[in-house]
């Protein structure tokens, strides 16, 4: 199956000097269990990221902590060398322990040495995006992130990192970001019923910041609703459709990037983000995270 990138729900966004598709594709699933290990079935994976650009999406998120280096290592098995529109996002500031726990590692030197991890395992010589993530694994918290964010700007002035953005921050932080160097967008926790960031993605939307809202569809925790369930019935359609297509519609600098480690996956979230909504379904759906 080949389409072109105009054919995808949602059309495109320019990050930074790319332009790209609004519907992306998270990688963290290609990995085991919890994110850790080899997928059970490697060829399947391999499949899902080749078909991902075959669709035409053109904005793949991942990172070296996936796996680890598991799923960086298939995408760059899977489509190295990368088609030109490729833009591949990965994040820095949290490595893996022995029992799947997510430690923080934002010294310095944590940090560069994670980013010539992803370079090695993406096979690359300058990374398109890094998002530097904070807070853990509860979400964000407050403080200052200067000393990690300016190890990650030194290493883009190195030529090393393209873009730079920020991940799993607040409000504050973001703001501390961008007054030290340009940010590309900002991925934080947001869907249908988690609505704390809907301050914070209109005001990027009005810089022109794109908004990358990591578990679409509740993550680990599948999105339940009432008002979800009725008004998927009433479209004949799936909860994770609605969900999806919510969020494309919510605000043009929201980038979607659903992850599965399915065929069949992949293909329903395209074709379910393109569901057409009434302000009606709006209205009923923006009643649940309110």
């Amino acid at each position: 199956m080949n389409t072109s990138s105009a054919s995808l729900p949602g059309g495109t966004w320019t990050l930074g000097d790319s332009s790209v598709t609004r519907f992306g594709y998270g990688a963290m699933q290609l990995a085991g269990p919890w994110v850790m290990g080899p997928p059970a079935d490697h060829d399947g994976a391999l499949a899902v990221l080749r078909e991902a650009v075959g669709l035409g999406i053109t904005h793949i998120d991942t990172s070296d902590a996936y796996g680890p280096r598991f799923t960086n290592e298939l995408i760059r098995e899977a489509l190295h060398p990368y088609p030109e529109p490729l833009f591949i996002a990965t994040k820095v500031g949290a490595t893996r322990d022995a029992q799947g726990g997510w430690p923080t590692a934002r010294r310095p030197e944590d940090l560069r040495k994670q980013v010539h991890e992803n370079l090695g395992s993406l096979g690359v010589d300058t990374l398109d995006l890094v998002n530097l993530r904070m807070g853990d694994a509860q979400g964000p918290r407050p403080g200052s992130i200067a000393e990690a964010f300016e190890t990650l700007v030194d290493l883009r002035q190195e030529g090393l990192i393209r873009h730079l953005g920020v991940s799993n921050v607040t409000a504050e932080q973001v703001a501390e970001a961008r007054s030290i160097a340009p940010i590309v967008c900002v991925q934080n926790m947001y869907n249908l019923a988690h609505r704390h960031d809907d301050d914070l993605v209109d005001h990027l939307a009005a810089d022109g910041i794109a908004y990358v809202p990591f578990f679409p569809l509740g993550g680990f925790t599948p999105l339940q609703s009432e008002a979800l369930s009725r008004v998927a019935n009433r479209l004949e359609t799936t909860p994770m459709s609605v969900a999806l297509a919510w969020l494309l519609r919510r605000s043009p600098n929201i980038l979607l990037i659903p992850g599965t480690s399915s065929l069949a996956h992949l293909r329903e979230n395209v074709a379910g983000a393109g569901l057409s909504l009434s302000d009606e379904d709006v209205a009923e759906l923006d009643g649940i995270g309110h």
